[in-house]
Protein backbone atom coordinates (compact mmCIF):
# COMPACT_ATOMS: atom_id res chain seq x y z
CA UNK A 1 0.00 0.00 0.00
CA UNK A 2 1.65 3.45 -1.01
CA UNK A 3 2.02 5.95 1.83
CA UNK A 4 1.68 9.88 1.13
CA UNK A 5 4.27 12.52 1.65
CA UNK A 6 4.60 15.76 1.24
CA UNK A 7 8.01 17.96 1.55
CA UNK A 8 8.65 21.79 3.27
CA UNK A 9 10.88 23.93 3.59
CA UNK A 10 11.04 25.17 6.83
CA UNK A 11 12.32 28.32 9.06
CA UNK A 12 11.47 30.19 5.74
CA UNK A 13 8.79 31.88 4.03
CA UNK A 14 9.56 30.91 0.75
CA UNK A 15 10.30 27.93 -1.24
CA UNK A 16 13.87 26.46 -2.36
CA UNK A 17 15.29 28.40 1.18
CA UNK A 18 15.48 27.34 4.52
CA UNK A 19 16.13 23.68 5.56
CA UNK A 20 14.33 21.20 3.54
CA UNK A 21 12.00 18.03 5.29
CA UNK A 22 10.58 15.25 4.12
CA UNK A 23 7.01 14.07 6.10
CA UNK A 24 5.57 10.25 5.51
CA UNK A 25 2.36 9.92 6.90
CA UNK A 26 0.74 7.03 8.11
CA UNK A 27 4.20 5.20 8.87
CA UNK A 28 2.67 2.43 11.44
CA UNK A 29 3.45 -0.16 9.67
CA UNK A 30 7.77 0.90 9.04
CA UNK A 31 9.98 -1.04 11.32
CA UNK A 32 12.84 0.93 12.49
CA UNK A 33 14.79 -0.23 9.42
CA UNK A 34 12.57 0.69 6.92
CA UNK A 35 12.39 4.09 7.97
CA UNK A 36 15.68 4.34 8.13
CA UNK A 37 15.93 3.38 4.86
CA UNK A 38 13.87 6.11 3.34
CA UNK A 39 15.46 8.48 5.40
CA UNK A 40 18.68 7.61 3.00
CA UNK A 41 16.16 7.77 -0.46
CA UNK A 42 15.25 11.50 0.48
CA UNK A 43 18.83 12.18 2.08
CA UNK A 44 17.34 15.23 3.53
CA UNK A 45 18.97 16.63 6.93
CA UNK A 46 16.13 14.91 8.30
CA UNK A 47 12.67 12.85 7.24
CA UNK A 48 9.68 12.34 9.81
CA UNK A 49 7.83 9.93 10.08
CA UNK A 50 3.98 10.43 11.12
CA UNK A 51 2.17 7.40 13.23
CA UNK A 52 -0.61 7.42 15.88
CA UNK A 53 -0.20 8.54 19.18
CA UNK A 54 0.81 6.15 21.69
CA UNK A 55 -1.98 8.24 24.52
CA UNK A 56 -5.43 9.04 23.38
CA UNK A 57 -4.72 13.04 23.94
CA UNK A 58 -1.90 13.45 21.66
CA UNK A 59 -1.40 14.17 18.18
CA UNK A 60 0.62 12.24 16.55
CA UNK A 61 4.13 10.54 17.41
CA UNK A 62 6.75 11.07 15.40
CA UNK A 63 10.06 9.52 14.61
CA UNK A 64 12.67 11.77 13.15
CA UNK A 65 15.85 10.21 10.97
CA UNK A 66 18.57 11.88 9.43
CA UNK A 67 20.22 9.87 6.75
CA UNK A 68 22.37 8.25 9.18
CA UNK A 69 20.65 7.68 12.59
CA UNK A 70 17.16 7.87 14.42
CA UNK A 71 17.09 11.52 16.63
CA UNK A 72 15.05 11.68 19.89
CA UNK A 73 14.35 15.74 19.06
CA UNK A 74 14.79 18.41 16.06
CA UNK A 75 13.75 21.57 15.56
CA UNK A 76 12.77 21.47 12.29
CA UNK A 77 10.99 18.53 11.93
CA UNK A 78 8.83 19.76 14.51
CA UNK A 79 8.19 22.65 12.90
CA UNK A 80 7.33 21.76 9.37
CA UNK A 81 5.78 18.47 10.83
CA UNK A 82 3.33 20.16 13.00
CA UNK A 83 2.74 22.94 9.98
CA UNK A 84 2.01 19.29 7.65
CA UNK A 85 -0.73 17.69 9.99
CA UNK A 86 -2.27 21.19 10.60
CA UNK A 87 -2.65 21.48 7.00
CA UNK A 88 -3.40 18.17 6.21
CA UNK A 89 -6.05 18.37 8.41
CA UNK A 90 -7.80 21.96 7.97
CA UNK A 91 -6.42 23.23 4.54
CA UNK A 92 -3.53 25.49 3.76
CA UNK A 93 -5.72 28.37 3.03
CA UNK A 94 -7.66 28.96 6.18
CA UNK A 95 -6.60 30.95 8.84
CA UNK A 96 -7.05 29.25 12.13
CA UNK A 97 -4.95 28.43 15.19
CA UNK A 98 -4.27 24.94 15.72
CA UNK A 99 -2.38 23.13 19.02
CA UNK A 100 -0.96 19.72 18.63
CA UNK A 101 1.35 17.46 20.88
CA UNK A 102 3.58 15.37 19.34
CA UNK A 103 5.27 12.75 20.62
CA UNK A 104 8.64 12.50 20.29
CA UNK A 105 11.72 10.17 21.77
CA UNK A 106 12.48 13.34 23.85
CA UNK A 107 9.10 13.27 24.95
CA UNK A 108 5.78 15.43 24.41
CA UNK A 109 6.27 18.43 22.52
CA UNK A 110 3.72 20.87 22.49
CA UNK A 111 3.12 23.13 19.10
CA UNK A 112 0.90 26.17 18.47
CA UNK A 113 0.68 26.28 14.64
CA UNK A 114 -0.97 29.46 13.23
CA UNK A 115 -2.53 28.71 9.70
CA UNK A 116 -2.54 31.36 6.86
CA UNK A 117 -5.19 32.24 4.24
CA UNK A 118 -2.07 33.83 2.39
CA UNK A 119 1.59 33.31 2.63
CA UNK A 120 3.67 30.68 4.92
CA UNK A 121 2.28 28.80 7.66
CA UNK A 122 3.66 29.71 11.27
CA UNK A 123 4.55 27.50 14.33
CA UNK A 124 6.30 27.34 17.40
CA UNK A 125 6.79 24.71 20.32
CA UNK A 126 7.51 24.58 24.00
CA UNK A 127 11.14 23.04 24.50
CA UNK A 128 10.20 19.37 26.21
CA UNK A 129 14.04 19.96 27.87
CA UNK A 130 15.38 22.82 29.21
CA UNK A 131 19.29 23.11 27.98
CA UNK A 132 22.39 21.96 29.97
CA UNK A 133 25.74 22.46 29.96
CA UNK A 134 27.23 18.75 29.46
CA UNK A 135 30.90 19.38 29.00
CA UNK A 136 33.54 22.09 28.60
CA UNK A 137 33.41 21.91 24.22
CA UNK A 138 36.42 21.86 21.96
CA UNK A 139 39.58 23.19 23.23
CA UNK A 140 40.68 26.19 21.02
CA UNK A 141 43.18 23.92 19.30
CA UNK A 142 40.90 20.74 18.82
CA UNK A 143 38.16 23.35 17.35
CA UNK A 144 41.02 24.64 15.44
CA UNK A 145 41.93 21.25 13.70
CA UNK A 146 38.44 20.71 12.82
CA UNK A 147 37.42 23.75 11.42
CA UNK A 148 40.30 24.54 9.09
CA UNK A 149 40.38 27.88 11.21
CA UNK A 150 43.12 30.17 12.95
CA UNK A 151 43.95 30.56 16.24
CA UNK A 152 42.93 33.76 16.50
CA UNK A 153 39.35 33.09 15.00
CA UNK A 154 37.79 31.18 18.12
CA UNK A 155 35.96 33.06 20.76
CA UNK A 156 34.85 36.61 21.33
CA UNK A 157 33.63 38.78 24.16
CA UNK A 158 33.34 36.11 26.93
CA UNK A 159 32.38 33.27 24.90
CA UNK A 160 34.57 30.17 24.70
CA UNK A 161 33.92 26.93 23.46
CA UNK A 162 30.93 24.64 25.22
CA UNK A 163 28.70 21.88 24.91
CA UNK A 164 25.35 22.17 25.54
CA UNK A 165 22.28 19.96 24.86
CA UNK A 166 18.45 20.45 25.06
CA UNK A 167 17.87 16.96 24.51
CA UNK A 168 20.42 16.53 21.59
CA UNK A 169 24.03 17.40 22.76
CA UNK A 170 26.32 19.97 20.17
CA UNK A 171 29.92 21.41 20.77
CA UNK A 172 29.39 25.21 20.08
CA UNK A 173 32.59 26.98 18.66
CA UNK A 174 32.20 30.88 18.70
CA UNK A 175 34.17 32.77 15.98
CA UNK A 176 35.41 36.42 16.11
CA UNK A 177 34.03 37.64 12.51
CA UNK A 178 31.69 37.10 9.70
CA UNK A 179 34.56 36.06 7.90
CA UNK A 180 35.76 33.67 10.20
CA UNK A 181 32.81 32.08 10.06
CA UNK A 182 32.67 31.47 6.09
CA UNK A 183 35.68 30.14 6.14
CA UNK A 184 34.87 27.58 8.81
CA UNK A 185 34.45 23.59 6.74
CA UNK A 186 34.70 20.38 8.71
CA UNK A 187 38.27 18.32 8.27
CA UNK A 188 39.58 15.32 8.38
CA UNK A 189 40.11 15.14 11.77
CA UNK A 190 36.29 16.35 12.36
CA UNK A 191 35.15 14.51 15.47
CA UNK A 192 31.91 15.61 16.69
CA UNK A 193 30.77 12.19 16.99
CA UNK A 194 33.49 11.16 19.18
CA UNK A 195 33.08 14.05 21.32
CA UNK A 196 29.68 12.23 21.98
CA UNK A 197 28.04 15.14 20.42
CA UNK A 198 25.83 15.56 17.69
CA UNK A 199 28.03 18.45 15.48
CA UNK A 200 29.49 21.53 15.88
CA UNK A 201 27.77 24.06 15.94
CA UNK A 202 29.44 27.45 14.72
CA UNK A 203 28.28 30.83 15.71
CA UNK A 204 29.40 35.03 15.52
CA UNK A 205 27.61 38.18 16.09
CA UNK A 206 25.54 39.23 13.35
CA UNK A 207 26.42 42.26 11.78
CA UNK A 208 24.70 45.85 13.32
CA UNK A 209 21.44 46.20 12.17
CA UNK A 210 20.94 43.26 11.11
CA UNK A 211 17.59 41.50 11.78
CA UNK A 212 18.98 38.66 13.61
CA UNK A 213 21.14 38.38 16.78
CA UNK A 214 23.84 35.40 15.91
CA UNK A 215 24.90 33.93 12.99
CA UNK A 216 25.32 30.37 12.73
CA UNK A 217 26.47 27.37 10.74
CA UNK A 218 26.24 23.06 12.00
CA UNK A 219 28.20 20.33 10.39
CA UNK A 220 27.58 16.95 11.37
CA UNK A 221 29.25 14.90 8.12
CA UNK A 222 29.46 12.07 10.54
CA UNK A 223 25.90 11.55 10.92
CA UNK A 224 25.35 12.34 6.91
CA UNK A 225 24.98 15.96 7.25
CA UNK A 226 28.26 17.65 5.96
CA UNK A 227 26.21 21.19 6.64
CA UNK A 228 22.53 22.39 8.03
CA UNK A 229 20.62 24.30 6.43
CA UNK A 230 18.89 24.93 9.91
CA UNK A 231 19.33 22.84 13.33
CA UNK A 232 16.45 23.71 15.47
CA UNK A 233 17.73 21.34 18.56
CA UNK A 234 21.01 23.22 18.48
CA UNK A 235 19.31 26.37 18.50
CA UNK A 236 17.33 25.19 21.54
CA UNK A 237 20.83 24.11 23.15
CA UNK A 238 22.26 27.92 21.94
CA UNK A 239 19.88 29.31 24.82
CA UNK A 240 22.07 27.90 27.41
CA UNK A 241 25.46 29.47 25.75
CA UNK A 242 23.70 32.86 25.55
CA UNK A 243 22.48 32.77 28.74
CA UNK A 244 26.23 31.56 30.29
CA UNK A 245 28.37 34.00 27.85
CA UNK A 246 26.40 37.11 27.43
CA UNK A 247 24.34 36.88 31.30
CA UNK A 248 21.18 38.82 29.81
CA UNK A 249 19.28 40.02 32.60
CA UNK A 250 15.98 38.20 34.00
CA UNK A 251 13.32 37.95 31.65
CA UNK A 252 12.14 37.47 27.75
CA UNK A 253 15.02 37.22 26.43
CA UNK A 254 14.61 37.06 22.58
CA UNK A 255 17.78 35.77 20.28
CA UNK A 256 16.51 35.24 16.68
CA UNK A 257 19.59 33.07 14.16
CA UNK A 258 20.40 33.43 11.16
CA UNK A 259 21.62 29.81 9.19
CA UNK A 260 22.11 28.59 6.24
CA UNK A 261 23.13 31.61 4.44
CA UNK A 262 26.30 30.28 3.26
CA UNK A 263 24.39 26.85 1.55
CA UNK A 264 22.62 29.54 -0.49
CA UNK A 265 19.50 28.32 1.72
CA UNK A 266 18.58 31.41 4.09
CA UNK A 267 16.58 30.18 7.38
CA UNK A 268 15.72 32.23 10.33
CA UNK A 269 15.01 30.65 13.23
CA UNK A 270 13.00 31.84 15.84
CA UNK A 271 14.96 31.45 19.81
CA UNK A 272 13.15 32.95 22.96
CA UNK A 273 13.65 31.65 26.21
CA UNK A 274 12.73 33.06 30.04
CA UNK A 275 15.69 33.76 32.46
CA UNK A 276 14.78 34.16 36.59
CA UNK A 277 17.53 34.53 39.05
CA UNK A 278 19.78 33.73 36.21
CA UNK A 279 18.34 30.51 35.54
CA UNK A 280 16.49 29.23 32.08
CA UNK A 281 13.23 28.98 33.15
CA UNK A 282 11.68 28.15 29.83
CA UNK A 283 12.38 28.39 25.86
CA UNK A 284 10.60 28.18 22.70
CA UNK A 285 11.53 27.54 18.83
CA UNK A 286 9.37 29.23 15.89
CA UNK A 287 9.25 29.60 12.49
CA UNK A 288 7.69 29.40 9.22
CA UNK A 289 7.29 26.62 6.43
CA UNK A 290 5.82 26.32 2.83
CA UNK A 291 5.19 23.07 1.32
CA UNK A 292 7.14 22.21 -2.20
CA UNK A 293 6.02 18.88 -3.03
CA UNK A 294 3.84 15.91 -2.00
CA UNK A 295 3.15 12.14 -3.83
CA UNK A 296 3.66 8.84 -2.81
CA UNK A 297 5.74 6.51 -1.48
CA UNK A 298 5.62 2.51 -3.24
CA UNK A 299 7.00 0.17 -0.91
Amino acid sequence: MPLSFATYDVFTDAAFAGNPLAIVFGADSLDDAAMQTIAREFNLSETTFVRRARAPHHSAEVRIFTPGRELPFAGHPTIGTAIAMAEREHGDNKELDVLLVLEEKVGPVRCAVKLAQKGAAFAEFDLPQLPRETGSGAAGAEAVAMLGLKGGDIGFDRHTPSAFSAGVPYDFVPVSSLDALARAKPTAVFSADKRGTNGVYVYARAAPHAAHAFHARMFAPEIGIVEDPATGSAAAAFAGVVAKFDTPGDGWIQTPILQGAEMGRPSLIGLEFELSNGKITGARISGKAVKVSEGQLFI
